[in-house]
């Protein structure tokens, strides 16, 4: 149906009409005819002036703000490349050990990976900071848990040696470097679950 005078649509429709406030100005310029000299002589017709435009409160939900948990700003060493996080725990150490980084570097150039590879983080600068705050920052694929110190919080379950994979996350909890220096076995221990990751 095609209306050339919008105020008809008032007629011909029971419901209510809502214009958009850009569409308003138009309505009212074409309700609003100019007087011309002919109308002048004609009789007085009474003109039906439009209902203001009121606008409807939407059905649509009000969209809420989204509340999201900040992400922790973390101090880490290397780059984190490819997604393989290594947690260690030293008191007396920004990230770990000078000969215990050497030590690693050398287990990670037979692995093929680099220093800016991995995210060597310090657990005892953060020490109430659980994994579940570390993973949305370091998104790893792979963990490697240095120690039992290293081992945060929410994660105290996993057994020594024993690599575990959850939800696209391989997490290898094993000796800390104090406890491989000096003991052959345990280094071989050590080298043997690496290589799985």
């Amino acid at each position: 149906m095609k209306v050339e005078n919008p105020a008809a649509f008032r007629f011909l429709l029971e419901d209510e009409l809502y214009l958009l406030n850009a569409d308003k100005m138009l309505y009212d310029k074409i309700a609003e005819p100019e007087p011309t000299a002919a109308e002048s002589s004609s009789p007085v017709i009474e003109q039906i002036t439009p209902a203001p435009a009121t606008t409807s409160p939407s059905l649509a939900p009000e969209p809420q703000p989204v509340i999201q948990t900040p992400v922790a700003g973390f101090k880490y060493k290397g780059q984190n490349l490819k997604n393989f996080l290594v947690i260690t725990h030293y008191k007396t150490d920004e990230f770990i050990n000078a000969g215990h980084l050497t030590a690693l570097e050398n287990i990670l150039k037979r692995k093929e990976l680099g220093p800016d590879d991995v995210a060597i983080f310090n657990l005892a600068n953060y020490s109430e900071t659980k994994f579940s705050q570390l993973k949305p920052f370091f998104k790893p694929t792979k963990v490697l848990v240095l120690g039992g110190d290293a081992l945060p919080h929410d994660i105290k379950v996993l057994k020594p040696n024993k690599p575990v994979t959850s939800n696209g996350i391989t997490v290898l909890y094993t000796y800390s470097f104090d406890e491989m220096m000096d003991n052959v076995d345990n280094k071989k221990a050590f080298w043997e679950l690496v290589k799985t990751l």
